[in-house]
């Protein structure tokens, strides 16, 4: 027997498949609902998913006493309301429990441990090619190559992909605590007595600063820039649902009034300890730069109290310290870095004319979610679940149009067979 030579086995080990439908990037809340809808419409596909399970970001990188911030009504996917049974605002495991039964409702199966490693669009046969690689131990191991064909690609990988870790002058050089960032932090029981540094300000870094203080750590948090707090609730209502209302007949810079108001009856001033307002209203900010107005679930009560230390900017780390940008220092045992995600479309897309080098469509919301050739991107509306929503729904049905003309064209002119691997 003749052995063939080691640097042809990557070449031979490569497989190409043609799907008779779009492929989907993502089996996150985007993805899902894009796949639910396809199936409404009898669209296959096939969806790649780089971890071992659906919507991976609540599943392995939330912390524990994660809730939706906002109603349930406004987080449901398309085609399936949640359980009646479910409180107002769900919890992670509900959210997840819910996610699943989705999956499973439309008979959604991933292709999970994929990663896709570049996506291309070959403008010769007017196709995009798929290249991924199978994915072990969370890194991608080079093995079981596969080429996905299609006509269509929907990107799905939403805007928190990836973690962002700023550069901190000492922090891994000096410091010598422990160090994570929030996708890593579950619940504040290995921190008790501990005094922890929050780097972050918005929800999360709120959040687990109120979470560190049910298990008496010491924590400090964070506050660099100026940022919008307001109540969850307004005179026991929903301040989503308050500002949804009074945007149908009010325009938004009186609705960031409003809503500016209601929040210091609420909450009182906030400036006094060391939190600035934004010049830019709430909802005219989350328009504009899609930066998201922290909604109070109890952080300010225990900052008012100091148990929440706030503090300033950092200006480098210490051993077993940090100093601040005013000079002062503050002894602390260990680090979470609450500051933020992002889309990881820029390392994987070969494409620049529809994704930005932010990895974010550069058509904004309503009209972000169609580009040239085939390509979709469903999740990147800086709306929330609502916004992914509406993108799936109008993805899924452009693509059925195409598909189901191109489906009737091929059973009348060219009756033949055609290797497909898509779920249906």
């Amino acid at each position: 027997m003749v052995r063939m030579p080691d640097h042809f086995q990557p070449l031979f080990a490569r497989r190409s498949v043609w799907v008779n439908g779009p492929v989907i990037v993502g089996a996150g809340p985007a993805g899902l609902a894009t796949g639910a809808c396809l199936k409404q419409q009898g669209v296959p596909f096939v969806m790649l998913e780089k971890a071992d399970c659906i919507a991976s970001l609540w599943q392995r990188r939330t912390y524990d006493r994660l809730k939706l911030h906002l109603p349930k009504r406004f987080c449901e996917l398309p085609r399936m309301p949640f359980p009646p049974h479910y409180p107002q605002y769900p919890s992670k495991r509900q959210f997840v429990e819910y996610l699943e039964n989705y999956a499973n409702e439309f008979g959604i199966t991933p292709n999970f441990n994929t990663w896709v490693q570049s996506a291309v669009y070959d403008a010769t046969c007017g196709i995009w090619r798929v290249r991924t690689c199978h994915v072990q131990g969370g890194a991608a191991n080079g093995g079981g190559e596969v080429e996905y064909i299609c006509k269509w690609l929907v990107v799905a990988t939403g805007e928190n992909a990836e973690k962002v870790v700023p550069e901190i002058d000492g922090l891994n050089e000096n410091f010598g605590g422990k160090v994570i960032h929030a996708c890593e932090y579950k619940s504040g029981e290995e921190y008790r007595g501990k005094k922890v540094l929050v780097v972050g300000c918005g929800n999360s870094g709120m959040e687990m600063s109120l979470d560190l203080c049910d298990f008496d750590a010491k924590p400090s948090m964070v506050v660099r820039n100026s940022v919008h707090v307001l109540p969850k609730e307004i005179f026991g209502i929903s301040t989503y649902v308050v500002a949804a209302f009074l945007l149908r007949w009010l325009p938004v810079w009186l609705v960031d009034k409003l809503l500016l108001i209601c929040a210091w009856l609420e909450l009182g001033s906030i400036q006094k300890y060391g939190i600035k307002r934004p010049a830019m209203g709430p909802l005219y900010l989350k328009n504009t730069l899609g930066r998201t107005p922290v909604l109070d679930i109890g952080a300010l009560e225990k900052i008012r109290s100091g148990d929440i230390r706030v503090v300033p900017g950092i200006k480098r780390f210490l051993p077993g310290k940090v100093e601040f940008v005013n000079g002062e220092t503050l002894d602390i045992d260990a680090v979470i870095l609450a500051t933020g995600y992002k889309s990881n479309v820029p390392y994987w897309l070969r494409e620049s004319d529809f994704f930005s080098k932010t990895g974010f469509p550069k058509t904004p919301f309503p009209n972000g979610w169609k580009g040239k050739s085939g390509l979709y991107a469903v999740g990147f509306t800086k709306r929330g679940l609502s916004g992914a929503s509406i993108d799936a729904v109008k993805t899924a049905q452009d693509i059925a149009k195409m598909w189901k003309e191109e489906t009737k064209q091929t059973k009348q002119f060219m009756p033949r067979h055609r290797r497909c691997i898509s779920q249906f």
